[in-house]
């Protein structure tokens, strides 16, 4: 399949699967060729094929909820690796690396940093590799994730984005868990719109 993103530190594929339009992504390091598989949303053959050449070392999931976790347990039996996972959510298998803010995780010579942004579910995790954020479903293009009307959700994702995101760097590529690509300088000024509307 085509790459994503290719640079000749970075390899980012990007897998859409399932009716939700989700998107798993293979962060490999093209000097080592191992890599992380970001959230076991749905089709697992899908997305073993997507990751083929890669040498997956873990599978990390940015959240718990149902439509990123369908095929978590067959990809993970398929490939004999641990799986990462915010202690904040449930999983349908073992979590064999507990995360929390400002972990770090390896694949090859790179790392991706783990930003824990609790508020679309309270173990809500990005992943931050260089200049490339995987968002989960915490920031989206147009606004933060779906809060169902929970106030305090909503003043904590909006923290979370305000705290942990929005501090990055304007060109940082935003990769959410969801649809189309955005950047940080594409979404940061619009952040009183999205408190103003209240979702």
């Amino acid at each position: 399949m085509a790459h994503h993103y290719e640079s000749s530190d970075l390899v980012v594929r990007k897998i859409s699967v399932g009716d939700l339009d989700n998107n798993v992504y293979v962060l490999e390091d093209p000097a080592t060729n191992e890599a992380l598989i970001v959230d076991g949303c749905f089709e697992a053959g899908t997305i073993l094929a997507g990751a083929d050449g890669a040498q997956v070392v873990g599978i990390v999931q940015t959240h718990g909820h149902y439509d990123h976790v369908q095929a978590l347990a067959e990809i993970k039996d398929a490939l004999g690796v641990p799986v990462y996972a915010h202690p904040g959510d449930d999983y349908p298998v073992a979590v064999e690396r507990v995360l929390a803010d400002g972990d770090s995780i390896s694949f090859g010579n790179l790392s991706a940093l783990v930003l824990h942004t609790p508020g679309h579910t309270p173990g809500g995790v990005c992943l931050l590799v260089g200049d490339h954020l995987i968002s989960g479903d915490t920031l989206f293009p147009g606004g933060p994730g779906n809060t169902r009307g929970n106030k305090k959700a909503f003043e904590q994702i909006i923290e979370s984005i305000s705290s942990k995101l929005f501090v990055l760097p304007d060109d940082t590529r935003v990769y959410p868990g969801h649809g189309s690509d955005t950047t940080i300088g594409a979404e940061k000024p619009h952040l009183e719109e999205w408190i103003e509307r209240g979702w």
